[in-house]
């Protein structure tokens, strides 16, 4: 696969480097493939554990890089002390990226690595101010020089074989709460609750927005009628994690849809 073989020509480009490595689709393959390509010692993975972090998720980190022979490290990032992240306002993930940096740099650093995300092509078209903190501190985006877009990187994992090639995307638990509204750990416990839930009823897909006491669900549009027939369970669920209202967008589920509001 030529995209495959352009990865690989970037990394030993960069020789040594330090892997943002959430488990999702994209960050998964970049680390596999760097571990494969410039070996465990120059290729380490390192997960960001913070409130905005989904538990399941972190565990699926931890699984992975055990399955891979990752050198895997986690550090704890301190974006929910910073106000200007708090306020939640469109420059939200600008904040989480910097303090992202202020925490994996120092690996870097003793390394003598460079900083690499798993940013594609496709994810350069929408509002992601995180991708501007991360490059102004120096972290590359190899994937994108070597041309993947989200497609490539689904069929280039599913060629090597990885179990996260069709894993659906999972952006921080922060994404769920409006523009406006105060970042809390409260809120972000109650949308990890309820996704959770709703994850374990066979809705891998899905997104919980929270607004107070309003839970809205997105899932995609062909899953509507079985979360409409298996309504009891959805609101109870829901309920549990803290909602009084429960509602369903049947518009279906879209990635970064509260970005309209900027």
């Amino acid at each position: 696969m030529q995209t495959l073989d352009s990865l690989r020509h970037e990394l030993r480009s960069l020789e040594r480097v330090v892997v943002a490595f959430s488990g999702g689709a994209d960050s998964s393959l970049l680390a596999w493939v760097a571990k494969d390509t410039l070996g465990a010692s120059n290729a380490v993975a390192v997960t960001a554990v913070s409130p905005s972090l989904a538990g399941a998720e972190h565990d699926e980190c931890a699984s992975l890089a055990a399955d891979w022979g990752l050198d895997w490290r986690q550090v704890e990032t301190s974006e929910m002390e910073n106000a200007a992240y708090r306020v939640n306002d469109g420059n939200r993930c600008f904040h989480c990226k910097d303090a992202l940096m202020d925490s994996v740099q120092p690996i870097a650093d003793e390394l003598g690595a460079t900083v690499v995300l798993g940013v594609n092509v496709d994810d350069l078209g929408d509002h992601r101010p995180g991708q501007t903190a991360a490059a102004q501190r120096g972290a590359r985006f190899p994937m994108v020089d070597a041309g993947l877009r989200k497609d490539d990187v689904r069929a280039a994992s599913k060629e090597l074989g990885l179990q996260t090639w069709d894993k659906p995307a999972a952006a921080c638990l922060a994404s769920r709460i409006p523009y406006g509204t105060t970042v809390t750990l409260t809120r972000l416990k109650s949308v990890e609750g309820a996704e959770f839930a709703l994850k374990q009823m066979g809705f891998p897909e899905i997104r919980v927005r929270h607004y107070e006491e309003i839970a809205r669900i997105e899932v995609p549009v062909d899953a509507l009628e079985r979360v409409v027939r298996r309504r009891d369970d959805v609101i109870a669920a829901v309920k549990q994690a803290g909602y009084r209202y429960v509602t369903l967008d049947l518009e279906g589920f879209r990635s970064g849809n509260l970005n309209q509001a900027l």
